[in-house]
């Protein structure tokens, strides 16, 4: 079964709905099999739960319709990993899932742009990938005026 990822306002991609991470996720220990499950109709808001600890859940998006401009250089070590090509590759491009830290005492919430989920839309391999540069945010506001949603 698969999931639609809106990879952009206008189009989406879909992904396996079982996800299986080539290293766990900074912080997960040895978790490594997730779930994506879409919390909306349009594809812009998931939970990532793991199949082995039902009680670990992030909240991801894809960051295009949130942040237009985002797009990271991804490493060709990452890449070949995941069996995926570049950014305009079509078919083999990863999709990018960004994770999502809920707002607290009036904040927004913000979204980890350092770290982008890179997936395999075909396969659902994914791996969480920590950029070399300081170009993105740990924590970028979802603010009214960033949102697309």
């Amino acid at each position: 079964m698969s999931v639609l990822v809106s990879v952009a306002t206008t189009t989406g991609r879909d992904v396996p709905e079982r996800l299986e991470f080539a290293a766990p996720p900074p912080g997960m220990l040895d978790l490594r099999r997730f779930t994506l499950s879409p919390l909306d109709d349009v594809g812009f808001l998931f939970a990532l739960r793991s199949d082995d600890d039902p009680g670990v859940r992030l909240f991801v998006v894809p960051p295009l319709p949130y942040f237009p401009q985002y797009a990271p250089r991804l490493d060709a070590e990452t890449l070949g990993t995941l069996g995926v090509g570049d950014a305009g590759d079509g078919e083999t491009e990863p999709v990018l899932l960004v994770v999502v830290h809920p707002g607290q005492d009036g904040m927004p919430p913000t979204a980890n742009l350092l770290a982008p989920v890179v997936v395999n839309p075909t396969t659902g391999a994914a791996l969480q990938v920590v950029l070399d540069s300081d170009e993105w945010p740990l924590r970028a506001p979802l603010g009214a005026q960033e949102s697309a949603a």
